[in-house]
Order: structure tokens, then C-alpha cells, then sequence
């Protein structure tokens, strides 16, 4: 299942992450869905896209 838009994310993930990073776990997933095929793979993989944007941005204010 592909995510059109940020409002189509489960509840867990449009109320923990910031509209931005909604955009990359859905651009991350939607990717990986196609990749990997499984659900729980892509959304593996969107976290941990999350969590690599998290990290290069607080590594860039500092």
C-alpha cells in the first residue's frame, strides 16, 4: 500500500514526526514498498530514513 499523502500515514507516525519528516517516511516507504515488497521492510526502512535525516540535521546546527 503506497502512501498518496501525509494524512494517509498511520496515526502513530502523523503524531510523533513533524510534517517534514511525514515526507520522508512516506517518500522512504512508498520507496521501499516497491523495492522490498513487505510492509514491515519498508517501514523499517522509512524510521531509519527518519532517524538519518534526525541525525544530519542536529550534526549541521551544531
Amino acid at each position: 500500500m503506497l502512501y498518496k499523502s501525509n494524512q494517509d500515514l498511520p496515526v502513530e507516525i502523523r503524531t510523533r514526526l513533524s510534517e517534514a519528516y511525514q515526507d520522508i517516511y512516506r517518500a522512504a516507504y512508498n520507496s521501499a514498498i516497491h523495492w522490498y515488497g513487505e510492509a514491515t521492510k519498508a517501514h523499517q526502512v522509512a524510521l531509519s530514513a527518519v532517524k538519518m535525516q534526525s541525525a544530519v540535521h542536529k550534526s549541521s546546527v551544531v
